[in-house]
């Protein structure tokens, strides 16, 4: 029955996302914006650099940012900022008298939401990097970037919320919010492959979770056939989802013993 229930969530808000042509259009756009900017200065870095910068050729990165970027722009980029404000004004408590998880049941929705996005945005990409920047370097790891791509965004959703209870215990969650989208550029290799950081910053990047929202499924797209990286993924999910299970639920007995 619960399962149902979020799976009809999920479903429902993809038919809304895919009926909102304006939406689509400025995610695609800013998508392109972004990969164009940041695959053009890749490329100016391998040139200048032999050809290679870490280990990545001109090819392997285009398609790096193509991926990276597709798993984190086709989400809602305030949406630590949106959970916490339904939190510090109260309306989240209208949503704990359903006989459904509140956790659950907002990550269905959004992740129902993501993946029209993602495909999209997955599809234009793919094009893109064939045609500027050539063939994927190896096949096989392509294939392996599409699930990972999905688990990128389930790990990133759930990590989210979990950011976002802290507005329980604090009213203002901008700052939770500007803290993790940081994590994420950096650490979570969307704008750089971990590989390009500092040997000790790399080693501590790739043993946080924030690897598994952007470098995971890029690291594969660019011809790194490294199946491990989805048990990774996977291990991470199952850590974030029981955190963010903890924190709502401290909050929500919180709230109920403040609400009286």
């Amino acid at each position: 029955m619960i399962v149902r229930a979020l799976r009809i969530s999920a479903a429902t808000a993809a038919r809304r996302t895919m009926a909102e042509p304006g939406g689509l259009f400025v995610t695609v756009f800013f998508y392109l914006a972004v990969v164009s900017v940041l695959s053009t200065l890749w490329r100016t870095a391998t040139q200048a650099n032999g050809g290679t910068v870490a280990g990545y050729t001109a090819v392997a990165l285009t398609w790096y940012v193509a991926t990276s970027e597709a798993a984190t722009v086709t989400m809602n980029t305030r949406l630590i900022e949106e959970t916490g404000e339904d939190i510090a004004s109260g309306a989240i408590a209208v949503e704990l008298l359903r006989p459904i998880s509140v956790l659950g049941l907002r990550v269905a929705t959004e992740l129902g939401r993501c993946l029209p996005r993602l495909a999209i945005c997955g599809a234009i990409g793919v094009a893109y990097a064939c045609v500027l920047g050539g063939a994927p370097p190896r096949p096989l790891g392509l294939l392996l970037a599409a699930p990972s791509l999905v688990l990128a965004i389930a790990c990133n959703l759930v990590a989210q919320h979990a950011f976002a209870a802290a507005s329980f215990w604090i009213r203002d969650a901008r700052s939770t919010w500007f803290l993790y989208q940081k994590l994420v550029f950096i650490v979570g290799g969307m704008l750089l492959p971990l590989e390009v950081l500092p040997a000790v910053m790399r080693e501590i990047a790739l043993r946080l979770p924030f690897m598994a929202m952007a470098y995971a499924p890029s690291r594969l797209a660019s011809g790194h056939v490294e199946p491990w990286l989805l048990l990774v993924q996977a291990f991470w999910f199952v850590v974030l989802s029981a955190l963010a299970v903890g924190v709502f639920a401290r909050g929500e007995r919180r709230l109920q013993v403040v609400g009286g």
